[in-house]
C-alpha cells in the first residue's frame, strides 16, 4: 500500500473483526479519523454483499506507520461498545423538560 509520499509501505493487521458488520464500522472508524484500509475483499474470502452465516472474521490492515494509531482508535470504540447497553446512545434516551 502506498503513503502520503507514494512510497510503497508494508501493511499489517491491526484488528480481526469477529463479524462482517464490525470490520465495516472499524473500517469506517479508521478512515474518519484518515487511516486507510485495504477493502475486505481483498483478505475476505467471501467477497460477497450478505457474508455467510459462518462469518470466517476479517483482517483489518493498515499502513505499518499507522498501525499504533490505528489500534488506540479500535481498543477506544471496542471498550465503548462494552459498557453501553444497545440503544443507550445519547439520541436514544428521552428528553427531560424542565
Amino acid at each position: 500500500m502506498k503513503n502520503d509520499r507514494g512510497e510503497r509501505e508494508e501493511t499489517v493487521v491491526a484488528h480481526r473483526a469477529d463479524s462482517f458488520t464490525e470490520a465495516v464500522v472499524i473500517r469506517g472508524l479508521l478512515e474518519s479519523a484518515g487511516i486507510a484500509s485495504p477493502p475486505l475483499t481483498r483478505t475476505d474470502p467471501y467477497p460477497l454483499s450478505n457474508p455467510p452465516a459462518e462469518f470466517p472474521g476479517a483482517e483489518i490492515l493498515v499502513r505499518e506507520s499507522e498501525v499504533e494509531d490505528a489500534r488506540r482508535i479500535i481498543a477506544e470504540y471496542l471498550s465503548a461498545a462494552e459498557t453501553q447497553p444497545p440503544g443507550s446512545g445519547e439520541d436514544s434516551s428521552p428528553k427531560s423538560q424542565d
